[in-house]
């Protein structure tokens, strides 16, 4: 078993949502989170084929095609419930983030940012990801010591999508809705025209989809 590198966030409260964006990131609100610890990258192929070897699992539809199929790239193509397996596998305790969790994630211990480095853009993404993702844990990593937020490929996060719940939210560890039709997920994707999304932007499809822009990281309570 390949066990994924984490890093620990300390429990903190951070401003969630951005007053600039869609309505579903209004409004701005303070949420207090528990000590958890969450993937330093993005879970990828290398890792992905050690879990479908252990389980005899069918492997993702995009595994033969050379466009992602590097074990150095982010698995993609992977569905909620795969994730979800794969989190399970690797033992007790292991998942995928709270959608709070990852946006503190990716803001690296700063409020007020657009995205993990700033509010700026940068012009070099233009040429990256012609056709497909990069290899995991290429670029820099932002202030918690994590690849990939914010880009590279959507990440699939535990909760349950709503566009209103941030006026609805608890302040402590919210976990989103309780049941819902879509699930939450996170980050950019090379797939679009602007592949970099900012810190809170939100992303939602069902579940079972697999889409080749679509991986994962891990995440695990820290107490």
């Amino acid at each position: 078993m390949m066990m994924p590198e984490m890093v620990r966030i300390e429990g903190r409260s951070f401003l969630m949502g951005s007053d600039d964006g869609r309505d579903d990131e209004r409004p701005v609100h303070r949420v207090r989170l528990d000590a958890f610890l969450i993937g330093v990258r993005q879970v990828t192929n290398a890792e992905y084929a050690v879990f479908l070897a252990a389980t005899g699992g069918a492997p993702p539809p995009c595994r033969d095609d050379p466009r992602f199929n590097d074990p150095a790239q982010p698995v993609v193509a992977v569905s909620w419930f795969d994730a979800v397996r794969y989190c399970r596998w690797l033992g007790p305790g292991f998942r995928l983030p709270a959608e709070a969790e990852w946006e503190c994630a990716a803001r690296g211990g700063v409020e007020g940012r657009l995205y993990p480095w700033g509010n700026e853009r940068r012009g070099e993404d233009a040429l990256r990801w012609q056709h497909g993702p990069e290899p995991a844990g290429r670029g820099e990593p932002n202030a918690f010591g994590l690849y990939d937020m914010c880009e590279n490929v959507h990440e699939w996060c535990s909760d349950w999508y709503s566009n209103d719940y941030y006026s609805r939210s608890p302040v402590e560890n919210p976990r989103g809705p309780r049941d819902g039709l879509r699930r939450v997920s996170r980050g950019g994707s090379w797939r679009h025209q602007i592949r970099i999304s900012r810190c809170a932007a939100r992303s939602s499809i069902p579940p079972a989809f697999r889409y080749s822009d679509y991986g994962f990281r891990v995440a695990r309570d820290g107490n």
